[in-house]
């Protein structure tokens, strides 16, 4: 099987911004030094910070250009040395270069880390990168003033701006994502749709009708077949039950176990719940349904209703079977046979849910288990 290529990162155009960005702020901070060279307090630090500002913007550019390079912690190494640069300004301007506001060493140049790390981390990470370099700006101002608030809110905006625009970016792929192999998934079952309706089910309905004409033991043959053709009939108009990211489609996986003496209702949109959750579900729903086959004949009828009422979702099962006599249950557990007591409500306990068991002699059973949509650890809680 072909491996899927890795998706490209869409936020690419953005670190390409960044890239272009520190070679343009770059140049204007050397126009900035060549300006007050003579007046700096140690001109040889001066060169020796723009030499370093020189090392990194190379470093970052080989680094931010290739995908796998964009890694964390070069990211967050990307502020701390911007800072560290940055902090030489005491040891370089001169008391009337305060009192005028000149340019720190880097000038525009430290802007540059707010917006690559929003583009790595997103909104949160552009906007702590931009707190910190404001902080630090703060310091190699020997202190805040109106300037160094200016420059803190334009760090901190950039950050957040380039975060927001990355997170969009990234959002917007994988939902292209998901709706192009849902499109996929969709166009094949359409296709072994076609298939199927002209060949297998046209002879499981011929076998159905010739075999309730027949009678005696064709006519078992004719009911196996028709519950094939049912569940058949239902696998090819559902849409896809697979994961779709981290959740599935509890309706979908539902309705595969209708049969001719299993009826299914759901809600018409989509039920989406955590994979792990629509999967225990459906094997409690399947245990039910077993215990229909084993314990209420083969003449039994069931039903299965699934409800959607948003903050939970209730999933009930009933049948009109004779019923389970008081004690039953106990008796059973007591004697070691756990199906009930593990695979129901030990699963519905798991999920954070509540059972619920209504049954008489002569009414059927019905199972009501209702399951929060935030799923919360086992506490025993269950109606029983």
């Amino acid at each position: 099987m072909t491996k899927a290529a890795p998706l490209r990162d869409p936020a690419t155009p953005l670190w390409w911004g960044t890239i272009v960005l520190r070679w343009i702020t770059l140049a204007f901070a050397l126009g900035a030094v060549i300006v007050h060279i003579d007046d700096y307090r140690r001109p040889w630090l001066v060169w020796a910070a723009f030499g370093a500002m020189v090392a990194w913007t190379l470093v970052t550019t080989f680094a931010f250009s290739a995908e796998r390079s964009r890694k964390g912690w070069l990211v967050v190494l990307d502020v701390i040395v911007t800072c560290a640069i940055m902090l030489t300004s005491p040891f370089v301007l001169t008391d009337s270069q305060y009192v005028e506001v000149a340019p720190l060493v880097t000038t525009v140049w430290a802007a540059v880390p707010a917006a690559t790390a929003g583009a790595r981390f997103g909104p949160v990470g552009g906007v702590a990168a931009g707190l910190v370099l404001a902080v630090s700006t703060a310091v190699a101002r020997l202190g805040p003033n109106l300037d160094v608030a200016r420059d803190g809110v334009l760090l901190t905006a950039s950050g957040l701006i380039v975060g927001i625009t990355a997170a969009t970016a990234r959002r917007s792929q994988a939902a292209l994502a998901q709706a192009m192999r849902t499109e996929a998934a969709t166009a094949e079952r359409e296709r072994l749709a076609r298939s199927i309706h002209d060949s297998v089910l046209q002879v499981l309905a011929r076998v159905r009708r010739r075999g309730g004409e027949l009678g005696g033991e064709a006519a078992e043959l004719a009911r196996l077949a028709g519950e094939q053709e049912i569940a058949l009939r239902t696998l090819v108009t559902t849409g896809p039950t697979g994961p779709t990211g981290d959740s599935t489609d509890l309706r979908a996986a539902l309705q595969l176990l209708a049969t001719s003496r299993v009826q299914v209702s759901a809600p018409a949109g989509e039920v989406l719940l955590p994979d792990e959750v629509v999967a225990e579900l459906v094997d409690v729903a399947k245990e039910a349904l077993s215990n229909v086959d084993k314990h209420a004949g083969p003449e039994a009828r069931a039903w299965v209703l699934l409800e959607d009422l948003g903050s939970e979702v209730v999933l009930t099962i009933r049948d009109d079977g004779p019923g389970i006599v008081e004690g039953t249950l106990d008796r059973a557990a007591k004697e070691g046979h756990l199906g009930i007591a593990k695979s129901m409500r030990g699963r519905i306990d798991t999920l954070g849910g509540t059972s619920v068991l209504e049954t008489a002699p002569g009414a059927g059973t019905e199972w009501e288990f209702r399951i929060p949509r935030v799923s919360k650890p086992a506490e025993k809680r269950g109606r029983r």
